[in-house]
C-alpha cells in the first residue's frame, strides 16, 4: 500500500483535487460558524440559525438525485468549478446581512451554498478514482476521508477566532477567496475526471431510474449505500454539546474543544485504519464494527462524570465515524462503474443527509425539555440499534 504523503508528493492532479476539497470544506466552516453567531446577535433568537442549518442539509438532500445525474453526464471539472463560483457568489451575498430586516437573506445565501454542495460533493467523490492509479486508491481514500476532519479543526476553530477578532464579514471574505482558489486548483487538474461517456438515458428521471435499478440489483450496493445513515441518525447529538459542556462545569471553550476533537478523530480514523482497505473480506464487518463503536461511545459518554473522559469518548466515536466514511466510499468506488458513480454517490449522500436532518430535527424538538445527557444516550442507542439491524440484514454477505 502506498503512503498517503508520497501520493501527495508525486501525483499533482490528486494533490490539486485534495487541496481543492480542503479549501471548500474550510470555506463552509468559515461561513457557517460566524453566520450562526451573527444571526443570533441580529435577531436575538436562535430560530433563524436553526433554519439556516435545516436549509443547508434539507435542500442538499432534495437536489442530490438530480445532481448525481448531472455529475455523470456533464464534465465533472466544469461541475466542480461552477459549484465553487456559485458558493462564492453566496458568500458575497452574506455582506448584505446587516440587520434584523435583512437577516432573511442568509437563508437565500445558504440555499445557494447547499445547491453548490449538492453538485460539488458527488462530483469530487466520483472523480477521485480517475486521478489516481488503482494501487493508490486506498491511500487516496485515507486522505480524502480525513479532509473534512482537518477542516473541522482548522476551519471551525480559526473561523470562530477570526470572527471574534475581526468580525463575521472578514470570515465571509476569506471563504470567498478560498472558493476562488478551489476553482483554480480544479481547473489545473490535467487528468480527465471521468471516463468517456457511453450511452445513457436522455431524460434525467430515466437516468435516476437506471442508477436505482443498478443499486437494487446488488445486495452489496444496497448494504453500502445504507451504512452511513447509522452515523447520520446519531449526528443530532452535536446540538447538545453546549448543554453537556455546561453540565460538566466547563466554559464555552469546552464546546470548541469537542468540535475540534470531533474533527481530529475524523482525520485520524481513516489514516490509522486504512490498511483494512487491503482486505476486501473485512470491509462489511469493518463497517458494522465502526457503526457499533460510534453508537457505544456516545451512549457511554452520556454517563461520563468528567469532561476529559467525555472528550476521549467523543474522539472514539468520530474515529469510528471517519473510518466508516472511508470504508464505505472505497467500497462504492470499486463496486460502481464510472458512468454510474455520480448517481450512486449522490444517492448515498442523499440517504446520509436525510438521516442527519431527521436526527437534527428530532434533537431540536426535545432539546429544551430533555436532559442533554439523555439526548446523548438516545443518539448513541439509535446508532447502535441501527448497526445491529444492518449487521443482521447483511450477515449472509459478510461471511467469507
Amino acid at each position: 500500500m502506498s503512503s498517503p504523503l508520497s501520493l501527495l508528493a508525486r501525483n499533482p492532479d490528486f494533490r490539486r483535487l485534495y487541496l481543492s476539497e480542503l479549501v471548500v470544506f474550510g470555506a463552509d466552516w468559515f461561513v457557517m460558524v460566524p453566520l450562526l453567531v451573527l444571526l443570533t446577535e441580529l435577531t436575538g433568537s436562535g430560530v433563524l440559525g436553526a433554519l439556516v442549518m435545516t436549509v443547508d442539509t434539507g435542500l442538499n438532500a432534495l437536489l442530490l438525485p438530480y445532481s448525481g445525474t448531472v455529475v455523470d453526464r456533464v464534465d465533472r471539472r466544469t461541475v466542480m468549478i461552477s459549484a465553487n463560483l456559485v458558493a462564492l457568489a453566496a458568500s458575497l451575498l452574506l455582506f448584505t446581512v446587516q440587520g434584523a430586516g435583512t437577516a432573511w437573506l442568509a437563508l437565500l445565501a445558504m440555499a445557494a451554498v447547499a445547491v453548490a454542495k449538492s453538485f460539488y460533493t458527488p462530483a469530487a467523490q466520483a472523480a477521485l478514482p480517475n486521478v489516481v492509479d488503482p494501487a493508490d486508491l486506498p491511500a487516496a481514500n485515507a486522505l480524502a476521508g480525513g479532509a473534512w476532519g482537518i477542516m473541522v479543526v482548522v476551519g471551525a476553530s480559526v473561523g470562530g477566532v477570526l470572527s471574534g477578532l475581526a468580525g463575521p464579514y472578514v470570515c465571509f471574505a476569506v471563504a470567498g477567496a478560498g472558493l476562488l482558489v478551489a476553482a483554480v486548483l480544479t481547473a489545473r487538474i490535467r487528468r480527465p475526471l471521468q471516463a468517456a461517456s457511453g450511452a445513457s438515458p436522455a431524460h434525467p428521471l430515466a437516468a435516476i431510474r437506471e442508477a436505482l435499478h443498478h443499486i437494487g440489483g446488488s445486495s452489496r450496493l444496497r448494504a453500502l449505500i445504507t451504512v452511513k445513515s447509522a452515523v447520520g441518525l446519531g449526528n443530532g447529538v452535536i446540538a447538545a454539546f453546549p448543554l453537556v459542556v455546561a453540565a460538566c462545569g466547563v466554559g464555552p471553550a469546552g464546546v470548541g474543544i469537542l468540535f475540534a476533537v470531533r474533527g481530529a478523530a475524523v482525520l485520524v480514523g481513516p489514516l490509522v485504519t486504512r490498511r483494512l482497505l487491503d482486505h476486501q473480506s473485512w470491509l462489511l464487518p469493518g463497517l458494522a464494527i465502526s457503526m457499533g463503536v460510534y453508537g457505544l461511545a456516545y451512549a457511554t459518554a452520556a454517563f461520563a462524570p468528567y469532561f476529559p473522559l467525555l472528550v476521549a469518548l467523543v474522539f472514539v466515536a468520530h474515529f469510528a465515524g471517519g473510518t466508516n466514511w472511508m470504508l464505505s466510499n472505497f467500497a462504492l468506488q470499486g463496486a460502481v462503474p464510472d458512468a454510474l458513480r455520480g448517481r450512486v454517490f449522490a444517492t448515498d449522500l442523499m440517504l446520509t443527509t436525510i438521516a442527519i436532518s431527521i436526527s437534527q430535527l428530532g434533537v431540536a424538538a426535545v432539546i429544551d425539555h430533555v436532559s442533554p445527557r439523555h439526548i446523548m444516550l438516545a443518539s448513541g442507542a439509535v446508532t447502535l440499534l441501527y448497526a445491529c439491524a444492518w449487521s443482521i440484514a447483511t450477515r449472509p454477505r459478510t461471511r467469507p
